[in-house]
């Protein structure tokens, strides 16, 4: 990384963090006059920004309203650096023919409403030479595939930054190749190594822009139109029903755990109505995040989310250990399956949850 594209990203950092969006432009059109190309703004000065928005917004260092105005400004950043022209006449035009690779369509599953990395993605093809439908957060997957049927794309790229959401994207990647359009995967919701995108049938997995761009650049191979695949053609382990019960029973899991943590903790029959809120969705976010690990049969994925958790407790002040009397009491509700029992202990076995932990364990 150069020192110019170092300084660009300190600055930028300070113009949103100040939430000051026009400082923000600013610093990301004097780099380009200064020479650095659109895609190093992007993904060397903008991405890694947001990147750390969310790391200080997880460790408790910005309230979540700034964490929304910075990216809101990231965001517009974006879109004003696309239609920015170089101020010097000697510097060459950056952008190559719109289309002249062919036509891509970028999307964020059905759910998915971290948009952010999709569009850094969109805007990336576009200047690599593609004609990019970008659809944004939250695609319906019929009305994706609806899409599909009246452009004729060469690929499908599906972001997706939440794991909760993988169910969904499997049913879009399957969709979309039922129709004959190849899928690529990106974003932190399919594993560090894709390891979900390829469990859920996608042809490809991208990293990062860079990668996608190369892939598409280097062809994809066209799936053969066919019936929509079944879920446990790809997950043949749902066959024990453990997702289908957690799934269906979410709401009276959620009932009965909130109910068992007070009678072991009575203190909580005095929280506030805010308190008791937050408690109910920590409890939600456990069942779901338990349900995808389940969906995919990776004990990891669950751990993951309950460190990363423990990480947010501790940074607010709240000791990891309720996570854990959470995960308990859950598992009292889950004795007969012992793939989600597994998954419990698992985590609840983790240092960070069990270092302050004085109470009795998950037994499997």
């Amino acid at each position: 990384m150069s020192t110019t594209t170092s300084a660009a990203q300190d600055l930028l950092w300070q113009a949103v963090a100040d939430a000051d969006e026009n400082a923000a432009i600013t610093v990301l059109y004097y780099a380009m006059d200064e020479g650095l190309d659109e895609e190093t703004l992007l993904l060397d000065v903008i991405a890694p920004v947001q990147e750390k928005v969310g790391t200080e917004w997880a460790a408790d260092r910005i309230t979540v309203a700034q964490e929304h105005a910075a990216t809101a400004i990231n965001e517009r950043a974006m879109a004003a650096l696309a239609h920015r022209q170089p101020a010097r006449a000697s510097q060459p035009a950056r952008r190559p023919q719109p289309g002249r690779r062919g036509r891509i369509t970028v999307a964020c599953v059905d759910g998915e409403w971290h948009a952010f990395p999709a569009r850094l993605v969109a805007e990336t093809l576009r200047l690599r030479g593609w004609h990019v439908d970008y659809l944004g957060a939250q695609t319906p997957t019929p009305h994706l595939v609806a899409h599909l049927h009246r452009t004729g794309p060469h690929a499908v790229l599906l972001s997706s930054s939440i794991p909760t959401h993988l169910p969904t994207a499997h049913a879009a990647i399957t969709a979309c190749q039922a129709i004959g359009v190849p899928v690529m995967a990106g974003g932190r919701a399919f594993g560090p190594d894709g390891r979900y995108a390829h469990a859920l049938g996608a042809d490809h997995w991208a990293p990062d822009a860079r990668t996608a761009a190369t892939v598409l650049e280097a062809g994809l191979r066209q799936p053969t139109p066919a019936a929509i695949r079944q879920t446990v053609d790809d997950l043949p382990h749902l066959d024990d029903q453990e997702y289908t019960f957690v799934v269906q029973n979410r709401t009276q899991l959620i009932k009965q755990s909130l109910a068992d943590l007070e009678d072991r903790f009575p203190a909580m029959r005095a929280y506030s109505t805010a308190q008791r809120d937050r408690t109910i969705e920590d409890l939600a976010h456990i069942v779901d995040f338990l349900a995808t690990a389940l969906y995919v049969d990776d004990a990891e994925l669950f751990t993951t989310f309950t460190t990363w958790t423990a990480g947010i407790l501790t940074a607010r002040h709240v000791p990891a250990a309720s996570l854990r009397l959470g995960l308990d009491v859950l598992a009292g509700h889950l004795r007969d399956f012992p793939r989600a029992l597994t998954f419990l202990k698992t985590a609840a076995d983790s240092p960070q949850l069990s270092s302050d932990h004085t109470g009795p364990g998950i037994t499997a």
